[in-house]
């Protein structure tokens, strides 16, 4: 039986914080149980929420489960990106 990998991570930014949850996967990124482009609708927002994965070159290799809080937009993608 293979242990199943998972990764958590916390991220702040200003007022805002998020729980990161990573897991093998095909790249999908969920925010708030709605999908990237739902949630954040400004193109920069969801930029700066790939960043790490697309530095890393990790972006469709794992698929990312985000709960943040607290804030504006602009914070909260920075806080995921921090979590990542």
């Amino acid at each position: 039986m293979a242990i199943a990998q998972r990764y958590y991570g916390t991220g702040r930014r200003k007022t805002s914080t998020a729980r990161v949850y990573l897991k093998p996967g095909k790249g999908s990124i969920v925010v708030n149980a709605q999908a990237l482009e739902e949630y954040f609708g400004r193109k920069t927002s969801q930029m700066i929420v790939r960043q790490p994965l697309e530095v890393t070159h990790l972006l469709n290799q794992f698929d990312v489960t985000v709960t943040v809080v607290g804030g504006g937009i602009n914070g909260q993608a920075g806080a995921i990106r921090h979590g990542i």
